[in-house]
């Protein structure tokens, strides 16, 4: 008999070749807005439709990101992909990867394997090439590592580096790693995955050493400047402070609290790493896995990264699902992105937050000042380890979903005729 998932996920706590350049997104419905004005009781600027259209007053075309929530390729995944590692795990409730593989095939019926590598992203694989962003960027939470020094966090994610296609399947060109699963199987595991994104020409950010976890990720736009990705992670979301980055110690980026000093210590290294038109987000791994609720000090935190730090995007995860939305002095704050794959099918006790249910997040920024654009949502669902186009009601509870925890916020979702869900604020 599986173990009740409530046990679970509380033993999980929060969790929680580089291919060449892309087109622009073009989105279906979605007015660009603009022009600041005073903040709005909720924070969120009040906009209205910029005139220049698709492209800014200098004529540069907009930069698209590519975001979603907690991508975990580890466990149950790796054992259906074309080169399984050691199924062991350390585990209170499960000693096998097989395991979350059995739940899953239970609860939805049989996985074919071995899958190729591109099987888990199923749906979302068209969208990504129909909307073509110019930089995808994911929160990779799973060591790459054949490690056997599992550690006693009670939970075990890991993938074979022989599966590392699966994220270059997609076209990923950075993985955020300061999360509170890339040191599952110890410093040397996270060496491995190091190694194995560089191999892969997948760019990384928030995990090595000291000065390493703390640099960003920097991505070229080619002709059109960069984008910086600095992260950081906290306690909050269930990474050990013994895992901190240190010179002569591999680890996270990990934020000591949410204070002053600790903002106006990012607001420096973004400052001494930043030149003139880059653009740059700011991943944030943080927070309960379960719940809505936004503590005062995220928020406080996350304008502080737009006010002090010049963050134009701040990419926050590590709820299993999405949170409300805030658009504050027309820079985009996404509190928690959410899941987007993981192997908890069939695991039970909190199915009111359908966190089967995932967004692909479309971003478009003005190049120049960053200011938010517009921002598109595309609901999918997870079913048999992989990605599919979430019903018709099932978006509508997702979009209603939105809107709840966005009304205090001041942002709103629209359905569009292709499913999708686009921003609304100010």
């Amino acid at each position: 008999m599986a173990p009740p998932a409530s046990n679970i996920e509380l033993r999980h706590r929060p969790r929680a070749a580089r291919l060449g350049r892309r087109g622009f997104l073009r989105l279906s419905g979605a007015a660009p807005l603009a022009m600041l004005t005073a903040p709005s009781r909720g924070g969120a600027a009040a906009a209205k439709p910029d005139a220049a259209g698709e492209r800014s007053a200098a004529g540069a075309q907009p930069v698209t990101l590519f975001l979603c929530g907690d991508v975990m390729t580890g466990r149950g995944i790796d054992q259906v992909l074309p080169h399984p590692g050691s199924p062991r795990i350390c585990e209170a409730y499960m000693t096998s990867a097989k395991g979350y593989v059995r739940l899953a095939e239970q609860a939805n019926g049989p996985i074919p394997r071995p899958v190729d590598f591109a099987y888990v992203w199923g749906e979302a694989l068209a969208e990504l090439a129909r909307r073509a962003p110019d930089l995808r960027i994911v929160n990779l939470e799973t060591a790459v590592t054949t490690s056997e020094d599992c550690t006693d966090k009670g939970i075990s994610y890991r993938m074979s580096p022989e599966n590392l296609p699966c994220l270059t399947a997609a076209g990923i060109d950075c993985c955020a790693l300061a999360n509170n699963h890339v040191l599952d199987w110890g410093p040397a595991g996270l060496v491995d995955t190091l190694a194995s994104l560089e191999r892969a020409g997948i760019e990384s950010a928030g995990a090595g050493r000291a000065a390493r976890a703390a640099a960003p990720a920097v991505l070229e736009l080619a002709g059109r400047g960069r984008v910086l990705v600095f992260a950081f992670g906290t306690a909050s979301s269930g990474i050990p402070r013994d895992w901190a980055a240190a010179e002569n110690r591999p680890g996270v980026n990990l934020l000591p609290d949410l204070s002053a000093a600790s903002l106006e210590g990012v607001a420096a290294r973004v400052g001494a790493a930043r030149r003139p038109g880059d653009l740059v987000v700011a991943s944030i791994h943080w927070g309960e896995n379960w719940g809505y609720y936004i503590p005062e000090a995220e928020r406080d935190f996350a304008r502080g990264l737009i006010d002090r730090a010049g963050v134009h995007l701040v990419y926050g995860h590590s709820s299993h699902h999405p949170k409300g939305i805030e658009v504050y002095r027309e820079r985009l704050v996404l509190y928690g992105c959410g899941d987007f794959l993981d192997d908890y099918e069939g695991i039970r006790g909190y199915e009111r937050y359908r966190d089967d249910l995932v967004l692909m997040y479309f971003a478009r920024l003005a190049p120049e000042s960053g200011r938010l654009l517009a921002c598109e949502m595309v609901p999918l669902q997870i079913r048999n380890f992989r990605l599919n186009r979430a019903a018709p009601e099932d978006a509508r509870w997702l979009g209603a979903v939105l809107n709840r925890e966005g009304e205090m916020l001041g942002t709103r979702v629209e359905p569009g005729a292709d499913g999708a869900l686009t921003l609304r604020w100010g």
